[in-house]
C-alpha cells in the first residue's frame, strides 16, 4: 500500500512508491482542492476566449476586402502566396471542397480584424475584382489561363454564393487572447513560417526591436536575399538568430524554431523589465554590423558579387563577430589588412565548418561559430 506524501500547493498530492514499483514521488494523486483549482483556470482562460461563428459569401468577402472593411494588423504578414498558390485555392473553392475558417476580432469601431486568413480573402478580392489568371490546375485544368470575368455567368453566381465560415472575437477579447490564437493556428503550419508566427504571437518591445533592425540598410547590403525572402521575413529571422545564438546555446535542443521562439518570448518580458535592455541589444547589433562591413569584404555573401545570403555563413560569421569582440574588444580598433580574414573565409576548412550537413544540430552550430570567433581572437 502507498502512503501519501504530502499536498502540493496546486492541489495535488504525492505519492511514494508502491509495494509493486509502479508508483514514485512524482506521481500525483487528484484532490478535490486540485479539481477545483483546474476548473477555476478553465473559467479564467475561456473568459478572454469570448466568439461568435458565423457564414459569408464568397461575394461579401471580396466586396469587404476591396472596401477596406477588413483590417490586416501590423504583426500580419505581408502577401506572399505564389501565383500556382492562389490558382488552387480557387480551384478548391470552385470544386466546392471545404475552405478553413476565417478567424477575425472585432473591433471597437464595428471592423473586423483578420486574425488568421488573410491570403485567402486577399485571392478571393483579386480572383474576383482583380485580374488573377488561374494556371496549372491540378483537377480542373480546362480551366488555366481563365479570370473570373472568363467565366460563364451562371458560374460566376455560383462563386459568388459559395459561403466560407468565420469566427469572430468579440471586442472585450484582449490582444493577447487574439495573438494566443495566431499562434496555436500557425504555429507548426506551412502557412505562416516562424518568423511571421513569432510577429503575430510574440508581439512586445524585443520583437519591435527585431522589426526595427530588420530594416537596417547595412544588414540589407551585407545579406542580401531574394524579394520572396524578404517577404517571407529573412530579416526577421537573421537578426533573431544573432541575438538568441550569441546569448548561449545551452538550452538548445537541435530545434531552432522552439529554441528561438521561446527565447524571443523570454525577451520581450526582459525587455519590459529593463528599460535599458532595448538600447543595449540594439548596439550590439550596429557594433558587429559595423565591424562585418569593414573587416569581412563580401559581408556575409560567398563571393564579392553573391546575391543571397546563406544561413548557416551569416550565424558563424555575425556571432563569431560579436563573441571576439566581446573577447578582445581591441579588435574593433585594428586595421583589417591584420585581422585578414580572407585568409581563412576563402579555405576549405571554413566551407566544411558552415556546410549543410546537420547544420542545426548543436555541435554544428557552436563549431562553426567558434570557428569564426577563433579565427578573429587569434588575428
Amino acid at each position: 500500500m502507498s502512503l501519501l506524501a504530502g499536498v502540493e500547493s496546486d492541489g495535488t498530492a504525492l505519492r511514494d512508491m508502491g509495494t509493486d514499483g509502479t508508483m514514485t514521488n512524482s506521481d500525483p494523486v487528484i484532490t478535490p482542492e486540485g479539481q477545483e483549482a483546474a476548473e477555476q483556470q478553465i473559467v479564467d482562460q475561456s473568459k478572454r476566449i469570448d466568439f461568435y461563428i458565423t457564414e459569408y459569401s464568397v461575394e461579401i468577402l471580396a466586396n469587404k476586402m476591396r472596401d477596406g472593411e477588413y483590417v490586416v494588423p501590423t504583426y500580419q504578414r505581408e502577401f506572399t502566396w505564389e501565383h500556382d498558390r492562389k490558382s488552387k485555392f480557387i480551384e478548391s473553392l470552385i470544386m466546392g471542397l471545404p475552405i478553413p475558417f476565417v478567424f477575425f476580432w472585432e473591433m471597437a469601431d464595428g471592423r473586423l480584424e483578420i486574425v488568421d486568413g488573410s491570403q485567402r480573402l486577399r485571392t478571393l478580392e483579386q480572383f474576383l475584382f482583380g485580374d488573377l489568371k488561374l494556371s496549372d490546375l491540378d483537377k480542373l485544368s480546362h480551366l488555366s489561363g481563365f479570370t473570373f470575368n472568363d467565366l460563364p455567368e451562371s458560374r460566376q453566381r455560383k462563386i459568388r454564393n459559395r459561403s466560407i465560415r468565420g469566427i469572430i472575437l468579440n471586442e472585450h477579447a484582449d490582444e493577447a487572447a487574439r495573438l494566443d490564437m495566431f499562434e496555436r493556428i500557425n504555429t507548426g503550419s506551412k502557412n505562416a513560417n516562424t518568423a511571421e508566427v513569432r510577429r503575430g504571437a510574440l508581439a512586445g518591445p524585443f520583437m519591435e526591436l527585431v522589426m526595427e533592425l530588420s530594416e537596417d540598410s547595412r544588414l540589407h547590403s551585407l545579406a542580401p536575399m531574394s524579394q520572396k525572402q524578404k517577404s517571407e521575413r529573412g530579416y526577421d529571422e537573421l537578426v533573431t538568430r544573432f541575438f538568441a545564438y550569441g546569448d548561449g546555446l545551452a538550452d538548445y535542443k537541435d530545434r531552432p524554431s522552439d529554441f528561438i521562439y521561446e527565447y524571443a518570448e523570454k525577451k520581450n518580458a526582459d525587455f519590459r523589465d529593463d528599460g535599458s535592455a532595448c538600447e543595449v541589444y540594439r548596439k550590439r547589433f550596429h557594433e558587429t554590423m559595423e565591424f562585418v562591413e569593414r573587416v569581412f569584404p563580401n559581408g556575409f555573401r560567398r563571393s564579392a558579387t553573391g546575391k543571397a545570403t546563406p544561413r548557416s555563413r551569416f550565424e558563424s560569421i555575425s556571432i563569431g563577430s560579436y563573441l571576439a569582440l566581446k573577447e578582445r574588444p581591441e579588435l574593433a580598433a585594428m586595421a583589417s589588412d591584420r585581422i585578414a580574414v580572407d585568409k581563412w573565409t576563402q579555405g576549405t576548412e571554413f566551407t566544411r565548418a558552415i556546410g549543410a550537413d546537420g547544420a542545426n544540430a548543436r555541435a554544428r552550430l557552436e563549431g562553426r561559430i567558434n570557428f569564426v570567433r577563433s579565427r578573429l581572437v587569434a588575428a
